[in-house]
């Protein structure tokens, strides 16, 4: 495995456990991806982006209802 296909492996391993650790992993696609979309229209600066990033730093700390620790916050930079 080249080191850029590590790369992207890892990047898609550690959003997948963002979406699990939201509890979102058994949500139908559509609505994920249509909620992403949402997401990708807030800039970043407004005070709409300040507070959704506010809520997940929070959760970032916050122990993982699924069981899965705190292994994500990394992901949180």
């Amino acid at each position: 495995m080249t080191a850029e296909r590590k790369k992207e492996a890892r990047e898609k391993f550690m959003l997948g456990g963002i979406v699990v650790r939201a509890g979102l992993s058994k949500i139908d696609r559509a609505f994920l991806l249509g909620g992403l979309l949402e997401l990708a229209t807030i800039r970043p600066g407004t005070s709409e982006h300040r507070r959704l990033r506010d809520i997940g730093e929070e959760a970032f700390r916050a122990p993982a209802l699924d069981g899965m620790g705190g292994g994500m916050v990394e992901a949180a930079e």
